[in-house]
């Protein structure tokens, strides 16, 4: 039985750093993260739920998802894809198109980090762009280390790993 270390994550004022590693191969990561595939694990009854992911995976390309919140409120966030090396880095503006309560609509940016380990992938997100909202950034660290424990038991449920 492969035993996972639980994600890791932290911030500064400026910076979110997250990290897990995942049981699954570094293109079904990315599958997972920037496909309609989204919608099958990241959020839970309790929190919020993914719907509506729509991504145009290409340099410039745009990508969009509505956040449904558990108290039914419909939150769409948006952004544009800067950089993609599959699978090995993808780099995209993140936005809430909404009045987030930490954040507002200020754009952030955020680079997944793939590494293969044997038949496991490290994870690590680079989540920037928090200058001048360290509450947004805290928050933001807690969230990562939440989603990230929703796709490595997403990934680890259809793994023989």
């Amino acid at each position: 039985m492969l035993y996972l270390s639980l994600p890791q994550a932290m911030a500064n004022a400026d910076t979110v750093m997250a990290s897990a590693e995942l049981p699954a191969s570094p293109d079904e990561v990315v599958a997972a993260l920037v496909t309609g595939e989204v919608e099958r694990w990241w959020g839970s009854a309790d929190t919020y739920r993914m719907t509506s992911w729509n991504a145009d995976l290409r340099l410039g390309g745009s990508w969009s998802v509505v956040v449904r919140s558990a108290d039914g409120r419909h939150l769409p966030a948006s952004g544009e894809f800067l950089e993609i090396e599959m699978p090995r880095r993808i780099v995209q503006t993140r936005r809430y198109d909404w009045d987030h309560p930490t954040l507002g609509r200020k754009e952030t940016t955020a680079a997944y980090l793939l590494e293969p380990i044997g038949d496991s992938t490290r994870l690590t997100i680079c989540h920037g762009g928090f200058a001048g909202f360290p509450d947004a950034a805290a928050e933001h660290a807690e969230g990562w280390a939440r989603v990230l424990g929703w796709l490595q038991g997403y990934l680890g449920a259809r793994s023989p790993i």
